[in-house]
């Protein structure tokens, strides 16, 4: 995957996340649930964002990030 690439990626799931924080906050009539898990779609964006953060900074720095384990 190339910077380019990663930065888009990475600006996406930042706007997705962001999408989904602002329907979650909005107020509801009582009685009507949200038909969209929001909070949820807001975590696995967030997890997309740390995922690309941690491969923008493989790209950057030229090291490989590995694991705890290092096999």
């Amino acid at each position: 995957m190339s910077l380019t690439s990663t930065l888009i990626v990475l600006s996406l799931a930042l706007a997705v996340a962001g999408f989904a924080n602002w329907r979650e906050r909005r107020p509801r009539p009582l009685g009507h649930p949200p038909l969209v898990p929001y909070t949820a779609i807001q975590m696995v964006a967030l997890v997309v964002v740390i995922l690309m953060l941690a491969h923008l900074v493989s790209l950057l720095s030229g090291q490989p990030l590995t694991g705890r384990l290092f096999r």
